[in-house]
């Protein structure tokens, strides 16, 4: 086909995407090759592109096309995740534009509506993938719901809770009021938020015997200080540091709670900071995570932690009855214009003369009271409920993170995972070793549904028959329940009936009427309402994407093969003497672990972590040989991008306005390990206009009779300029692999760029017009109809293959196009396509090509010949724009230190010294008396005179005027600079735009200067 004039990316994307797809060709069958594998990071079913995609999957198709230039068995996994918490919301908020709410209907009803919205609606993101390039396996697309994937899930669930190491706890959690559900770190955002800064008075309760306890100041009470007031309903502990002095006397004594009437301890604890406030500090175990570490140190068990909270952050009443009725149902802040809890505490205090004011001065000096000192305070809000997050004591179900870590800790210690850049190596270190039980349960109805059903506890039968015990010893949830942790109903039953003992009939949710009056004792299991947070599935993508737990067979220790055991219909069962391992053959064999993961650092700990932990102790390797973390994409002023501030870029409109090759390229070009990348759409621009330059480039070669090369081996080349080109290539494919085999995206694409742009276009081509020109006397430059067809013995001189020297330029530079679409595909896949095609008849896609295997040596002779050409011609062009002389002006130049090497060498380059460097002669001879301008290159000295050029006293003045308007401006920004008031207090970016500017006035000044010096 015949190249249009104009590159326009739209025409072409959609196109060739399509086909690659409908054809197979991201997964072409390779079964006998080396795999590569990669798995994608499910992005959530409810998301759209963002820059962040757009970065990240950039990043991931680059390597794996290629890989797979590269004959390997590439695999990249995709697909996506059912973001529990976002998913629910946004199927309830359906609704209630219905005016439906999620409880008028069943749980299996609910379920099936977001199924529903799943198959209609989710997945935009998915198409929007394919629009940036993406070559992922579609065709074995993976759901974190589908079938295979939630029986990954049970198993892992079961095998973890067999091994001890899935628990149920009460512990603190972050719980989003408004969605009633506890949330991971990753969903919680601080804000800055303007609050205040109480003080209350904690009296001193009397001792044992009655007599008054005070400080040694004479003080009865205790000064704490706090930015929660109506939290002190749920006191446990008044904490002092151990050293303090002040308090030494009173550690151990107690103080009475205004309101509740509470005695409670002080304890000493190194929590307390003695410089800050009054150096008391009020422990609310049940509502503060540092708190509930005190609580702990204090002695006190999780199940005997106060809560004063229910749910949706309402007052409720704790256990010990002592929050007066007042308080309770009210929410704990201001809502709808009545008062909540916060505002109810804190009037109370004030009134009962527990309230400290603060002092501050007005404007005129005079001191003014207060009942809060104002305070900017780090607030957690959830990132989707909207709402201020709440420290919750509550029961959830727990994964021994802290066992799971010490073999991943291992692994990137011991080198079989490579963290790169390895700077990040620190940050996962000291998160694993100080890492906590990681909470995987989570209040909703979408989602894996823990597979735990729970009976009475026998010790909690026993206690309610004999009517022995407190309240407090079986009031918690914990000990009061039977947990049977299974993969089905059955299996559940089964552990209940071995539990209980045959006296006992068993059932799931009601017991039946007809076993009302039986003689046998019933009990009914009811399961667990939860789901599990969705980074619990992802963690097991690695592998359960691949086919596990399906593809196991099991194994003798010995390693003889057994028939699988089959206890449940799907999965294989493990017993002594057997090991499950992966199916030979399968792809959880051939393409675990994984050769590379690519991630954002902000999900290190949430997605990376628990993949190493999780893939090792499933299957007893590393889940990735490699881990890549990339920084963030930023707003062009350095900031972080966020919709409040307006500076959010849509990638999908600068792939509308760019082309996607053009938005891939400069996300390559910008990734710089362990930097953020900085939003620039004039750099996305440049890209477009690279794309059309190489476009451009593949038009002068079509117009001309240069096509599709039919070798992969570089041909044959005795012309200096062709032998030199070839060497070029070497040297960037050899330079680009290293780059990609290192990660350096930024190296790669800029190695490239600058081929493609400066040594093929605008060199390479340039130089050989002579030769494709020999017996034509017009001129001929890019989109120039073709040169007419001429005999060989009217084309030109032959080389010594017995060509042309224009045919073996047209073989040349074919090959070297081709290795250029090549090289250049993984970074811009879809215009790389399109050439591919339009330069000749191929018998396969380039996306399935081979990467180039030049199987030639860098010729050393003709790179230094050819590069003192350009060298030469570069000069001569800097000296005419420096010197303001016309760009076509033909000059004669005379030689001086040359040789006998250096004749040979221009006569040799002769017709492009003229055609291309406008240099008309070059003369051994002396140069003529008067004005004229010297380059030095490679030791030799070449005089341009300027007699009839220009006009040598207007130009000296231009160029002094110009000069001195440099210097100028030069010592402006320098003393800029040196003034430190400048440096310490302007915006970082205009110091740094300080220091650029001046750094291109003093090379500018240099470069007059010269320009002057040669004008003598």
């Amino acid at each position: 086909m015949t190249l249009d004039k104009n590159f326009d990316p739209a025409t072409i994307e959609a196109r060739w995407y399509e086909h690659w797809e409908s054809k197979g060709l991201f997964r072409p069958e390779r079964d006998d090759c080396e795999p590569f594998t990669i798995v994608n990071p499910p992005p959530n079913v409810t998301g759209s592109l963002h820059i962040g995609h757009a970065l990240d999957n950039t990043l991931q198709d680059i390597i794996i096309r290629h890989e797979r230039l590269k004959g390997k068995d590439a695999l990249w996994v995709v697909g996506m995740d059912h973001a529990g918490i976002a998913t629910q919301m946004v199927v309830e908020r359906q609704m209630n534009e219905r005016q439906e709410k999620r409880t008028d209907f069943t749980r299996e009803q609910f379920v099936e509506k977001v199924w529903a919205w799943k198959e209609e609606s989710g997945g935009t993101i998915t198409g929007q993938l394919r629009r940036l390039g993406c070559s992922m396996n579609w065709s074995n697309e993976r759901f974190t719901m589908d079938d295979g994937m939630n029986e990954a899930v049970l198993k892992v669930f079961v095998d973890l809770y067999n091994d001890g190491l899935i628990y149920r706890d009460k512990r603190l959690v972050n719980w989003d009021p408004a969605l009633k559900t506890a949330i991971s770190d990753l969903e919680v955002e601080t804000v800055d938020v303007k609050g205040h800064f109480w003080h209350f008075k904690y009296p001193l309760a009397a001792d044992e015997n009655g007599n008054p306890v005070t400080l040694d100041d004479g003080r009865d009470y205790i000064e704490v200080a706090t930015t929660r007031p109506e939290t002190m309903l749920a006191d446990m502990a008044v904490a002092v540091h151990p050293s303090d002095e002040r308090y030494k006397s009173v550690v151990g004594k107690e103080v009475v709670l205004p309101i509740t009437g509470r005695r409670v301890l002080i304890v000493a604890d190194e929590h307390a900071d003695p410089e800050l406030g009054s150096g008391a500090v009020k422990i609310t175990p049940g509502h503060d995570f540092n708190d509930f570490e005190v609580g702990k140190r204090a002695g006190f068990a999780a199940g005997e932690m106060l809560n004063m909270l229910d749910g949706e952050a309402n007052v409720c009443q704790t256990a010990d009855g002592l929050i007066p009725e007042e308080y309770i149902g009210l929410h704990r802040f201001k809502k709808d214009g009545v008062d909540g809890a916060r505002e109810r505490v804190v009037q109370r205090l004030k009134e009962q003369g527990f309230l400290i004011p603060h002092v501050s001065k007005n404007k005129d000096g005079e001191e003014v009271e207060h009942d809060a000192e104002p305070r900017t305070i780090a607030t957690p809000f959830g990132d989707r409920g909207g709402v201020v997050i709440e420290p919750w004591l509550t029961d959830q179900w727990y994964v021994d993170a802290e066992t799971l870590a010490e073999p991943a800790i291992a692994a990137v210690k011991s080198g079989a995972i490579e963290i790169v850049p390895k700077s990040w190596e620190k940050t996962y270190f000291n998160w694993m070793e100080n890492i906590q039980p990681w909470c995987v349960s989570r209040q909703l109805w979408w989602g894996h549904r823990i597979p735990a059903w729970y009976g009475t506890s026998k010790e909690h039968m026993r206690l309610a028959e004999s009517r022995v015990g407190t309240i407090s010893e079986v009031e918690d949830t914990i000990k009061a329940q039977q947990a049977f942790v299974a993969m089905t109903e059955e299996e559940a039953i089964s552990k209940a009936c071995k539990y209980y003992g045959p006296e006992f009939d068993i059932f799931v949710g009601e017991i039946p009427i007809s076993n009302i009056g039986s003689e046998r004792q019933a009990i009914a299991l009811q399961r667990d309402e939860d789901v599990l947070d969705t980074w619990f599935s992802s963690a097991l993508w690695p592998f359960a994407t691949l086919g596990w737990p399906q593809d196991l067979v099991e194994e003798a220790v010995s390693g003889e093969p057994v028939e699988p055991r089959i206890s449940d219909g799907k999965r294989p069962s493990t017993s002594s003497g057997l090991t499950a391992k992966p199916r030979p053959g399968s792809d959880l064999a051939r393409h675990y672990p994984n050769d590379l993961l690519i991630s954002g650092f902000d999900i290190l700990f949430f997605w990376d972590a628990r993949m190493a932990m999780q893939g090792i102790q499933f299957m007893k390797e590393v889940p990735w040989k490699r881990l890549y973390l990339h920084g963030l994409v930023r707003a062009e002023d350095g900031s972080k991008m966020s919709k409040s501030k307006g500076n959010v870029v849509d990638p999908l409109g600068l792939i509308d306005q760019y082309g996607a090759d053009a938005l891939r390229f400069f996300m390559a070009a910008m990734e710089s390990q362990g930097r953020d990348i900085k939003m620039d759409d004039k750099r996305v621009e440049g890209y477009r206009n690279f794309a059309t330059k190489l476009w451009n480039a593949s038009r002068f070669c079509e117009a001309n009779g240069i096509g599709a090369s039919k070798t992969l081996a570089a041909p044959e080349a005795t012309l200096p300029v062709n032998r030199w080109i070839i060497s070029e290539v070497v040297e960037t494919q050899q330079a680009l692999d290293k780059a990609l085999a290192d990660l350096r995206f930024d190296a790669a694409a800029n190695i490239i760029y600058h081929f493609t742009w400066d040594r093929f276009c605008d060199w390479y081509l340039e130089l050989i017009k002579p030769v494709l020109n020999q017996g034509n006397d017009s001129e001929n430059t890019f989109g120039a109809e073709p040169v007419e067809a001429r005999r060989k013995d009217e084309s030109g001189p032959s080389t010594s293959s017995g060509q042309t020297e224009s045919e073996e330029t047209k073989l040349v530079a074919g090959w070297v196009l081709d290795q250029i679409i090549v090289m250049l595909h993984p970074f811009m896949p879809f215009i790389t396509e399109e050439l591919w095609h339009a330069m000749g008849e191929r018998d396969y896609d380039l996306i399935v090509a081979r990467w180039p295997e030049p199987g030639a040596a860098i010729d050393k002779t003709a790179k230094a010949e050819v590069d003192w050409l350009i060298k030469l011609i570069s000069e001569v062009r800097s000296t005419k724009v420096e010197l303001n002389i016309a760009p076509g002006t033909k000059m004669t130049a005379h030689v001086r230190d040359g040789d006998d090497a250096l004749q040979a060498k221009i006569a040799r380059q002769n017709a492009a010294l003229d055609r291309v460097g406008r240099l008309e002669a070059i003369s051994f001879d002396p140069a003529p008396e008067g004005a004229s301008a010297q380059i030095v290159v490679d030791g030799a000295t070449y005089v341009l005179p300027l007699a009839g050029a220009i006009d040598i006293d207007a130009e000296k003045a231009r160029l002094n005027k110009t000069l001195e308007a440099a210097q100028k401006e030069a010592r402006s920004l320098s003393g800029r600079l040196g003034n430190p008031n400048f440096v310490e207090k302007a915006k970082p970016e205009a110091v740094e735009k300080a220091r650029a500017d001046l750094a291109d006035k003093e090379a500018e000044a240099e470069r007059l200067q010269a320009a002057i010096d040669r004008l003598g």
